[in-house]
This record gives C-alpha cells, sequence and structure tokens, in this order.
C-alpha cells in the first residue's frame, strides 16, 4: 500500500487528500505523521525527498513521489473513480492554470505564515508583509471576477487547489476577511466546501512529531 507522509496543517498534504477522497483512494494509502519544517531540514524525510517537504508518496515499487502536482496526477491516472481533475484536451490548460493560480496563493500564504510566526520580530519585514497582502487582495478579486469560468466546467484540479487554498486563508489568515466585497467567491467556495471530500480532510493542528 503507498504510504503518504502527512500533515493536517499542511495545504500541499490537504490538496493530495481531497484528490485520493474524489478519486476513491483515500482507503488505498496509508498515511504517516511527518514534521517538515520549513525552517528545519527534517534528514530522515530527505533521504526519500531531497527537498525535505510534504507531501511525499511511497509507492508499492519503491519509488517517490513529490510534490502536490505530481501526486495528484497520479491519483487521477489510477482510479476512474470521481471526476477527471486533469482533463483532455482543451480544459487542460484552464484547470492547470488554476491549479497554479492556487499554488501560487498557498506559496503566499506559506511564506507569510513563516515572515510573521516563525522568523524572530526584530527579523520580521513589514514590507514583505504589504506585499504578500497585496497580492492575496488581487488574487481574490481575480477569482471574484472568475467565478463564472469555474462554474462552467466540470470539477478539476483548479477548482480544488483554488477550494484548499481559501480554505487554508481561513484555517491562518482569518483576520485578512477574504470574503469580504466577493460574494460570487464566497457563494462558490461554499458549495465547494460542502463537497463529501472536503469536511474528512479538515486542516486542524496537531502535536507535531519529534524529529
Amino acid at each position: 500500500m503507498p504510504l503518504l507522509h502527512w500533515s493536517p496543517r499542511s495545504p500541499y498534504v490537504r490538496k493530495v487528500m481531497v484528490t485520493l477522497h474524489e478519486k476513491g483512494l483515500a482507503d488505498e494509502v496509508r498515511t504517516v505523521r511527518t514534521h517538515a519544517d520549513p525552517m528545519i531540514p527534517h534528514a530522515g524525510l530527505m533521504r526519500l525527498n531531497p527537498l525535505s517537504k510534504i507531501p511525499t508518496l511511497e509507492l508499492d515499487d519503491g519509488q517517490v513521489l513529490f510534490d502536490s502536482h505530481v501526486i495528484c496526477r497520479w491519483a487521477d491516472e489510477q482510479s476512474q473513480a470521481g471526476p477527471r481533475l486533469f482533463p483532455p484536451g482543451p480544459g487542460q490548460v484552464e484547470a492547470e492554470r488554476d491549479e497554479a493560480l492556487g499554488n501560487g496563493l498557498l506559496d503566499i500564504a506559506l511564506a507569510w505564515l513563516v515572515e510573521t510566526r516563525m522568523r524572530a520580530e526584530a527579523q520580521r519585514s513589514d514590507e514583505l508583509v504589504s506585499v504578500y497582502r497585496l497580492k492575496l487582495v488581487r488574487i481574490a478579486d481575480w477569482l471574484e471576477a472568475h467565478v463564472p469560468d469555474l462554474e462552467q466546467r466540470p470539477f478539476d484540479i483548479g477548482h480544488l487547489t483554488i477550494g484548499v487554498a481559501l480554505a487554508y486563508l481561513d484555517f491562518r489568515f482569518a483576520s485578512e476577511t477574504w470574503r469580504d466585497g466577493r460574494p460570487a467567491l464566497a457563494t462558490w467556495h461554499a458549495a465547494f466546501s460542502a463537497r463529501a471530500s472536503v469536511p474528512p480532510t479538515a486542516f486542524r493542528d496537531d502535536p507535531r512529531p519529534a524529529g
């Protein structure tokens, strides 16, 4: 059975977990809680993934897959159940573009988290935080205008990644109130959050494992 290095805190892990649920594979992959701190490389994990990042997936044949895009594509190819997350043809470009947007939003959020909560106060940059906030606002505004495009095509990896990214903002940056002034995006995300794959994969803080 494949083994997924996992954390309930990681948005990229949640992206994979939502994918596994969508594709009917959640019970076909074991998970192990792995501590991947961006400030402290994990020596054991680096033997599998030199990036020292999760999600990392160990397959039965000894192959190791990383990052979330690769693992989600693997899952989509493993199972015919559920939606086709990487659709063939013209829809694939839109799906992967929107996946890239969601991933970019997560990259901003994670860098923001490191800057404001993991660095010593004297080392924090107000200028960087202002840039991160501006990018968040611009992305959320773009998504508000883009909701009709999301609604007109079948659920894919773009929808999934954007949905997880907005949920991560709720988890770590609720005070940024991304829903304010964006009713279409708020309604769209409420529908995403009601999908059967989403509640079982909810973010939560938990005790981090040693090492």
